[in-house]
């Protein structure tokens, strides 16, 4: 089914509980049984092994590439791009979930590896691509895009993870890493608004029917940053005890922002300023297409005085296996926004007829939205198959959506 009218966006309503079902049977959402599930096909162990090999081995590339720059650069280049495509297509290796209830315990110090790399990584590569490093020029310019896509793909995933642990810590760094991409109020508007609104107007970071992506990622920004300002303030309201201004989170955000750009003058001069304002713009910029490819059309109905809530439906999913691991499993969307504190190898993704699934990878998606005529060519009529009456409700699958 085929529509341009986004009132009539309008997904199928989830039944019992939220985020319960991940399944769908006679246009409603069910638990998903152990036959939908992808059978446990590796150990908890190997889960995160694969998960470290394949996040950090891009962070000691671009650590040799700003260092010693030469082939380095093209290599880390390559890896954020054509390795991973290449991988993408080559690997087909099913849904390959965790076994339901599965913990573990060791995943966030890899979290907080990548945390900590970050911060030495994007100050390296302030440092190789203002001219500090004596990289030649298309090593800069390539050294740019490869820091760049790390930063967007990897850093912006963990840094997603670590706002959803509860550890004070934990939190903190992932908080602090949004910072330093001068994007810290994502650290609020995220859990304060997106996953309470998602999917719906009331949502910035929800892409409506239609919309290009330069449209939404302007109008992302600076209604996130509102909608979290307004969410701070009203919690600071609530509370019992009135803390100090200097601790409101969003004096936090503009100061840290501030302190991350002095520094990086400090380091690199006028240069260094400029080559970190560029990064966190790149950076921020691929988050903001992220959010608009996995959320794109989707509606939550409107139920009572609010919305139903939020199921399998309201996200968009891509099951490819590398890229997936590269982006500690971001394209599981669906499942994040059901279990948003369920750590990233235990996420799950089903089968295309319990949840909207892209074409293509999450990578390759984005790539597609900066070309708004070949994106809504490419995914306005697969919002109308989530509609009552579409493709997947009268329970037919289309041909590319198969596994």
């Amino acid at each position: 089914m085929h529509t341009s009218d986004p009132r009539h966006l309008i997904v199928i309503r989830a039944k019992g509980k939220a985020g319960a079902g991940h399944g769908r049977a006679n246009g409603a959402f069910c638990a998903p049984t152990d036959a939908t599930r992808a059978p446990n096909v590796t150990s908890n162990a190997t889960h995160l092994r694969l998960f470290s090999a394949i996040t950090l081995t891009p962070a000691g590339l671009l650590a040799l590439a700003g260092l010693a720059g030469g082939g380095w650069v093209w290599a880390a280049l390559i890896y954020m791009t054509a390795l991973t495509y290449g991988l993408d297509r080559v690997l087909r290796l099913g849904l390959q979930n965790a076994p339901e209830g599965a913990e573990f315990p060791a995943s966030d110090r890899l979290l907080v590896a990548l945390g900590v790399a970050h911060f030495v990584l994007f100050l390296l590569a302030v440092m190789a691509v203002s001219g500090q490093m004596a990289l030649t020029t298309a090593e800069r310019i390539g050294a740019f895009f490869a820091f760049g896509l790390y930063f967007g793909q990897v850093s912006n995933s963990a840094a997603h993870e670590l706002i959803h642990r509860g550890a004070r810590p934990l939190h903190q760094l992932g908080r602090w890493m949004y910072i330093w991409q001068l994007f810290g109020h994502h650290a609020s508007a995220h859990p304060l608004i997106h996953h309470r609104w998602v999917a719906t107007p009331r949502d910035p970071n929800s892409a409506r029917f239609g919309e290009n992506v330069y449209a939404f990622a302007c109008r992302a920004w600076v209604g996130s940053f509102r909608a979290g300002l307004q969410a701070e303030n009203a919690r600071t309201a609530r509370a019992s005890t009135q803390k100090p201004m200097w601790q409101h989170p969003f004096v936090a955000y503009v100061l840290g922002a501030m302190l991350a750009l002095t520094l990086s003058w400090a380091f690199a001069g006028p240069a260094g300023m400029a080559a970190h304002l560029a990064l966190a713009v790149y950076a921020t910029f691929q988050l903001l297409i992220s959010d608009y490819v996995q959320h794109y059309g989707l509606q939550r109905a409107p139920q009572g005085s609010g919305y139903e809530p939020v199921g399998p439906a309201h996200s968009w999913n891509a099951r490819q296996w590398f890229s997936g691991r590269l982006m500690l499993h971001a394209p599981r969307h669906s499942d994040h926004h059901a279990h948003p504190t369920r750590p990233y190898p235990a996420l799950h993704i089903d089968p295309p007829n319990a949840m909207p699934r892209l074409p293509h990878s999450l990578p390759v998606m984005g790539m597609i939205a900066l070309i708004p005529p070949l994106w809504r060519r490419s995914m306005d009529h697969r919002v109308g198959d989530w509609l009552p009456g579409g493709k997947l409700a009268a329970g037919t699958l289309p041909a590319d959506m198969a596994d």
